[in-house]
């Protein structure tokens, strides 16, 4: 239907509407004689008729989507009806001097039931007959009887494309327990929501409380997908009431949501000193840790910000990337460069001048690097002495080194290369104006590098899942997280720290695969898990600090200061001498043995410490 002919039809309508309204209003008070003039009444019912149409207009009920009709649409024809009788009452009292006022009260009774009813009906044909006739809705549980479910409800009521039926809402309020809300009873206890999928035939979850913390969200997280229901949840309560989302944008339930991580509350102000208007080099700006630190660096509205990288495809998808935010604060200068090419590198610090200092590159897969051991020594250890001696040598403010727990007692070669470079860091700390730091965190979720990417293909292929060990065990946070934290940390360096991030409690493989089988719709024997044994170099558990390393308090919320003890000068300049030309398992056996030394003088771990 055309706008012309739907606003002809509703004029029309409320023609109609009003002259019924307006005589059936006197008929039902004068039956058969009547004491009012019939010149009264028909004026009386030509300005009701030009009065409804003018305030119909100006309060758009010629406008408005009617098959969306809710409160807001009746309050709009409550205004219009209401001006428009006293318009008529006006008009009475100027030509008689007399408002027959009962017989207008009735006429704005009627006027409101009519328009509305009939204003109301294109909502009712389209949630009864075209929802029925075109639309195959889903049985849907709300988990949250609160401002947020409630508003989802409503969306989900009022727009049928949605594809959802609300058939219930659970919330713990034992207030709100057995009441009814837009039709939906509200059931008591998320401990319940097992038996009230299976009693109500339900086929989706959406969580709807916004503000429960992350850790009971976790487990309420975990609780619905053992189910094997599919789970959503909803973004901010704040977005949703302003207008920023709408059910639209509620997501599936991700593996990183059952962390249970609390969001750190990090120092603004620090960061922004040291980043705002300063130039910021980051190494390795193309991988999943340096890209994710690229991209919350550019937030402080540096005034350079240097995305240095190997891999030029890296490094152009995150140059276009920031080049899509708006802003003229910042300047983007990607650069192609190989920290192992020692000139390019001081080439680079001395022309660019950078404040800050960012050192994400590095290789970081551990079976590969067993194979490959010289290339972990040329770019984890001669790459980072690169940067950071050219750091030193030009005078950058901070020099930040992103580690990992693997350099804790090491038994690869991956993480004893990361164990020397935080040696090189920690004795170059020592007579530099830089503040130079190492940043040691665990495993990061959906890094290139990381199972889940490889558990999700395996899961999409139809399975099974592969895991080294039952067993295995690590640590995982979000890459935002742990960049954040890492900018963070380079606030509190001083100078030689060994910062380590509280990365909870560690996380068995096979609980996180059988997480992402039934995230993805999937029970473990559709997919399966295949155990193929441990890979050269791996550990079952790692750890962030080793026994001979003193964790202090925390110097930060999720930071410490790990009392990581650094081989000699001396003996560092021997080693690096040596190190080219050795074979292969000599290279091992060397940098495996100088990571795990024993400090006899070095306090010990309190077991209490993590």
């Amino acid at each position: 239907m055309t706008i012309r002919k739907r606003m002809t039809m509703l004029i029309a309508t409320d023609s109609i509407i009003v002259l019924l309204s307006i005589y059936i209003g006197y008929f039902i008070l004068h039956p058969k004689t009547s004491t009012i003039s019939d010149e009264v009444v028909l004026l009386s019912a030509v300005t009701i008729q030009i009065a409804h149409h003018f305030f119909a207009w100006y309060y758009g009920l010629y406008r408005k989507a009617w098959s969306y009709a809710s409160i807001g649409e009746l309050k709009s024809i409550v205004k219009a009806v209401t001006f428009t009788i006293l318009i008529v009452a006006g008009v009475q009292f100027a030509i008689s001097q007399d408002v027959h006022i009962r017989a207008l009260v009735l006429t704005w009774m009627l006027h409101v039931m009519l328009i509305g009813g009939s204003r109301l009906s294109w909502r009712l044909v389209r949630d009864v007959v075209v929802k029925d006739k075109n639309m195959k809705t889903v049985r849907t549980m709300i988990i949250g009887a609160g401002q947020a479910g409630t508003m989802i409800a409503r969306q989900v009521q009022n727009n049928p494309e949605y594809g959802m039926q609300p058939v219930l809402f659970v919330d713990d309020d034992k207030m709100k327990e057995g009441l009814e809300m837009f039709g939906m009873r509200v059931y008591r206890g998320t401990e319940n929501i097992p038996q009230l999928v299976e009693d109500h035939a339900i086929d989706k979850i959406v969580i709807a409380m916004p503000s429960m913390g992350k850790q009971p969200m976790a487990g309420l997280m975990k609780r619905c997908i053992e189910t094997g229901i599919k789970t959503q949840t909803i973004p901010r309560i704040e977005d949703l009431m302003t207008g920023k989302v709408s059910v639209q944008d509620m997501r599936d339930v991700k593996i990183e949501d059952l962390l249970g991580r609390d969001e750190v509350q990090l120092d603004l102000q620090a960061i922004a000193d040291k980043l705002t208007g300063k130039t910021i080099l980051i190494t390795g700006a193309g991988g999943s840790i340096g890209s994710e630190i690229c991209r919350q660096v550019f937030d402080f509205r540096p005034k350079k910000l240097i995305l240095l990288g190997h891999g030029e495809n890296s490094i152009y998808t995150i140059d276009m990337e920031l080049r899509q935010k708006v802003s003229t604060d910042t300047e983007i200068c990607p650069i192609i460069a190989d920290v192992q090419d020692r000139n390019r590198i001081f080439d680079l610090i001395g022309e660019l001048k950078p404040d800050v200092i960012y050192h994400a590159a590095a290789h970081k897969h551990v079976p590969l690097m067993e194979g490959n051991p010289m290339e972990a020594v040329k770019n984890n250890i001669f790459g980072t002495k690169n940067v950071a001696e050219a750091a030193r040598f030009f005078g950058v403010s901070h020099f930040v080194l992103v580690s990992t727990d693997k350099a804790v007692n090491p038994p690869n070669v991956m993480g004893a290369t990361k164990r020397f470079a935080e040696m090189i860091v920690q004795n170059l700390a020592k007579d530099s104006e830089t503040k130079f730091a190492a940043v040691r965190f665990g495993n990061v979720l959906g890094s290139r590098g990381s199972v889940v990417p490889l558990f999700k293909k395996q899961i999409a292929k139809g399975g099974p899942i592969t895991i080294t060990d039952p067993k295995m065990t690590r640590y995982f946070m979000t890459i935002p997280e742990a960049s954040r934290l890492v900018i963070q940390a380079g606030t509190l360096a001083q100078g030689g720290e060994v910062f380590v991030l509280d990365m909870g409690e560690p996380v068995k493989i096979v609980d996180l695969a059988k997480n992402l089988i039934k995230l993805s719709g999937y029970e473990e024997e559709d997919i399966g898990i295949h155990y193929s044994g441990i890979r050269p170099g791996e550990k079952l558990y790692e750890e962030l600090l080793n026994e001979n390393e003193r964790q202090s308090e925390h110097v930060f919320p999720k930071i410490y200061i790990g009392k990581a003890t650094p081989i000699s000068e001396t003996e560092q300049s021997y080693v690096l001498e040596k190190l080219p030309a050795m074979a292969d398992d000599e290279l091992k056996a060397t940098l495996v043995g100088l990571a795990n030394r024993k400090f006899v003088e070095a306090p010990k771990l309190e077991a209490d410490a993590m």
